[in-house]
């Protein structure tokens, strides 16, 4: 077993003195006077003096005219903090800065088609068309444009060209089903909606276009569609609704027309992501322009190191917030690789041989990946050649010593592997990867600059060396500036301010060590983390108890050793209901058709009773704590409960498993 706290890689002198983090602090020596005896003390500082080193962000990245540190931050307040009050911004007019060179800005892949490069040229004029096309279509600032495609080049194009004329844009990828769409997009009511007809995975194709005719029936918002042809050259919408093809908007019709973005105010809502919806619908998270800039800039440069020379590969869907993440590679101009399919498809090798043919600099994949690979017996190192690989990055799910040892026993010994943990709903890393530290086996390098990470034990005090929960003492540019029909903010102070008033609780355990790196531990809340993605209960729960002869359900996913998931559902039957292979398989088809096939629970099996709190909240958190092995007693509260006979299936199914299937 591999052990925490090894040292398994140091940067050389050469990258540390070339890496982006390095020239920032020189620069910071010269215009502040400040120098730092390494990098924990540069974090020490920009927490403790936040306004100036969100100003110094500005004014490195050239965001717009200079500040002073006192114009930085009206109010400290959380929630309801304002940074740079009276700037203007635009996110994709920053993206799309670098020029009309032919640098390659992005190339794209699939499993049924070759690499395909866009040059920068080619990029800004696509943008500027389908910017052209939504501003004849009657898009304005603040209207709603919503997407249901994959991860390729017209989700990079239609994202750029929305958020760049002041629509709000928003995403689901083509593997969710109609139901778990319609729970997020009926919330915001687009008025366009760019959908794909299908998309193929594994080898098979996925027709998709009943799941587009069922949204466009139940989005009575919308005015327009606008069909990206993948499988069929078009498809029946099933109500008269305006509608083009893709290719008749993102090719001018004239002369290339210049990109004219306007400038919005810092807090002008920017996108609409989405949490996994574990307590009821999806919360829809807003964030602004001007916050999301000053961060991404912040990460993609400063912790990831990212260059106008790298090729950034990250692994993910459009509806994942690692999507927008790696198009903001665009600001550092990097060139953005994308795959659209399965990562072992045809063989578990897939990704490996792009990233060498890609020449990728930085490879980002999930956790469970490495874990596939392990299982299967990959080592690429035997098959490829990464000569330009540099960096490793992970995120979705903390990555374990065995799978850290995986990598540089399999891929290159001389590698930066950066372990991520952040969220949706703050757009970016928490706590990540710095490229001028060492890294040690299970540990995530380092809090990042800016954000004033603690963990807390259960009387609110900060402590080293143990678990707590990971709170952000203070405010940052990149949380949320609201919830989508949220007018007062009460769900988004019930949902990360209820615990600590004043206090943001992100909701993962997290422990600092005493040389200042991170491990964190799992989640705090009852969130699934399956395979990299995080996935709501409340999805499986609407389904699953629309089953003929389930009465109710209780999910719950266990991260074991080796970095293995095992994820039971529990169900509570009818009288007169036998829990056999024919209703498992309806359970799993529902799941499949209604959300994703990550959805679908590794076991099913049959309770009496799903076990509820008094005032009726499924206890999950406390399920999985007494199946991960926690004394019962400890884990749950019988006395607040419902029906506390409920806890004792689960006390015994935990007692009598000796190893959990995978």
């Amino acid at each position: 077993m591999a052990e925490f706290g090894e040292l398994l890689w140091e940067p050389s002198p050469d990258r540390v003195n070339a890496a982006n983090i390095t020239h920032f602090t020189r620069w910071l020596a010269h215009r502040e006077s400040v120098r730092f005896a390494g990098y924990h003390a540069l974090w020490q500082w920009s927490v403790s003096e936040s306004e100036k080193f969100w100003r110094a962000v500005w004014d490195y990245f050239e965001v717009g005219p200079p500040v002073e540190s006192a114009a930085v931050l009206a109010s400290r307040e959380m929630p309801g903090a304002r940074w740079f009050p009276g700037a203007q911004v635009n996110f994709s007019a920053h993206l799309l800065r670098q020029g009309e060179d032919e640098r390659i800005a992005l190339i794209s892949l699939s499993e049924s088609s070759p690499a395909r490069e866009m040059s920068w040229a080619q990029l800004r004029r696509q943008v500027a068309a389908v910017a052209s096309s939504l501003r004849g279509m009657g898009v304005s600032p603040g209207d709603r444009v919503a997407a249901y495609l994959p991860t390729g080049p017209e989700a990079v194009v239609a994202m750029l060209a929305s958020i760049g004329i002041g629509a709000v844009w928003s995403c689901c990828s083509p593997d969710f089903g109609a139901k778990s769409v319609l729970d997020r997009f009926q919330q915001i009511a687009p008025s366009v909606l760019i959908a794909v007809d299908g998309y193929r995975y594994g080898g098979r194709e996925f027709d998709r276009r009943e799941v587009v005719r069922d949204l466009v029936a139940r989005l009575p918002s919308l005015q327009q569609v606008i069909q990206v042809p993948a499988l069929r050259e078009s498809m029946e919408l099933g109500r008269e609704i305006a509608r083009t093809d893709w290719s008749s908007i993102v090719q001018p019709q004239t002369s290339p027309e210049p990109i004219e973005f306007p400038a919005l105010p810092f807090d002008h809502p920017l996108w609409v992501v989405f949490s996994s919806g574990t307590t009821g619908l999806p919360k829809a998270i807003v964030h602004g322009h001007g916050g999301t800039l000053v961060e991404l800039l912040k990460a993609t440069s400063l912790h990831m190191d990212w260059k106008r020379d790298s090729r950034i590969f990250f692994f993910t869907t459009t509806g994942w917030i690692v999507f927008p993440y790696l198009v903001s590679a665009l600001l550092q101009g990097a060139t953005i690789v994308l795959y659209d399919g399965n990562p072992a498809y045809p063989d578990s090798a897939a990704l490996w041989r792009m990233a060498a043919e890609q020449r990728v600099t930085h490879f980002g994949t999930s956790p469970s990946f490495v874990s596939l690979m392990s299982m299967h017996g990959i080592s690429p190192r035997r098959e490829f050649d990464f000569p330009d690989l540099e960096c490793v990055m992970c995120t979705g799910s903390p990555l374990t010593p065995e799978s850290f040892a995986w990598i540089y026993d399999n891929v290159r010994r001389d590698l930066w592997v950066c372990s991520v943990s952040g969220g949706t709903d703050v757009v970016s890393g928490l706590v990540g990867g710095v490229p001028t530290l060492p890294v040690h086996n299970g540990e995530i390098q380092a809090r990042c600059l800016g954000i004033p990470v603690e963990a807390w034990d259960d009387e609110g005090h900060a402590v080293i060396g143990v678990d707590g929960e990971l709170v952000i003492t203070g405010p940052i540019p990149s949380m949320p500036i609201g919830f989508w029909n949220d007018p007062d903010g009460a769900r988004y102070r019930e949902s990360y301010f209820d615990l600590y008033p004043g206090v943001w609780r992100h909701g993962d355990q997290l422990r600092i060590t005493k040389r200042g790196s991170c491990i964190i531990s799992g989640r705090s809340d009852a969130t699934l983390n399956r395979h990299g993605v995080r996935i709501g209960t409340s999805e499986i729960y609407r389904s699953v108890n629309l089953v003929e002869g389930i009465l109710d359900s209780l999910v719950v996913n266990l991260e074991l050793a080796g970095g293995r998931f095992f994820m039971p559902l529990f169900v509570e039957l009818a009288p007169g209901t036998v829990m056999d292979d024919a209703l498992e398989q309806e359970i799993a088809t529902r799941l499949r058709r209604d959300c994703s096939p990550r959805h679908v629970p590794d076991r099913i099996y049959a309770v009496d009773s799903i076990p509820y709190t008094i005032t009726g909240k499924k206890m999950e958190v406390p399920i999985k704590k007494i199946l991960m092995g926690r004394d019962p007693d400890k884990a749950a509260n019988r006395d607040i409960m419902r029906n506390p006979e409920s806890l004792d299936y689960f006390v015994r199914f935990a007692a009598e498993q000796r190893d959990y299937p995978s």
